[in-house]
């Protein structure tokens, strides 16, 4: 779960960035991304239906997905697909690829931005021909802190 100061930075970083953009950062997009900022790890999307339909009783599933997609374009949330789930970005300035790291016990997501693995995977794609629409690096393991737990267990 992101602290209270680095959640607050990321919706500050938030508005500014659809304010730069001249798009709109409604209040739901705004609540969901803040939903998705204080869960550590992911939260899948009904989890956020659920949590959302308790603040707006007229919520649907289109209203989160609609929220999800436009927060995903705007680089603003990641979509961990081997999970199904969504992440916030901590960096959603940085306009290049991404890799997450996710850790099974706990759920703890980081974010890498190993550019070099991206442009060669461009790079190979693009000798084969092949156009990427879309490129999602999840490595999925155990956290150093819930490594040494299960040692000490």
């Amino acid at each position: 779960m992101a602290s209270m100061t680095d959640s607050r930075a990321l919706m500050d970083q938030a508005e500014r960035q659809c304010r730069q953009r001249g798009v709109r950062f409604t209040p739901i997009r705004q609540r969901v991304l803040q939903m998705i900022a204080d869960t550590r790890g992911g939260l899948k999307a009904y989890d956020l239906l659920d949590r959302l339909t308790t603040e707006h009783a007229a919520a649907r599933p289109p209203t989160v997905y609609r929220a999800l997609e436009f927060l995903i374009d705007q680089g603003l949330v990641h979509r961990i697909e081997s999970l199904n789930a969504y992440v916030a970005c901590p960096c959603p300035e940085h306009a290049h690829g991404f890799q997450l790291l996710i850790c099974r016990d706990c759920g703890r997501v980081e974010e890498l931005h190993l550019d070099t693995i991206n442009e060669q995977l461009g790079r190979r794609a693009h000798e084969l021909g092949f156009t990427v629409q879309r490129q999602t690096i999840e490595l999925l393991g155990r956290c150093d802190s819930c490594h040494q737990q299960a040692q000490t267990s």
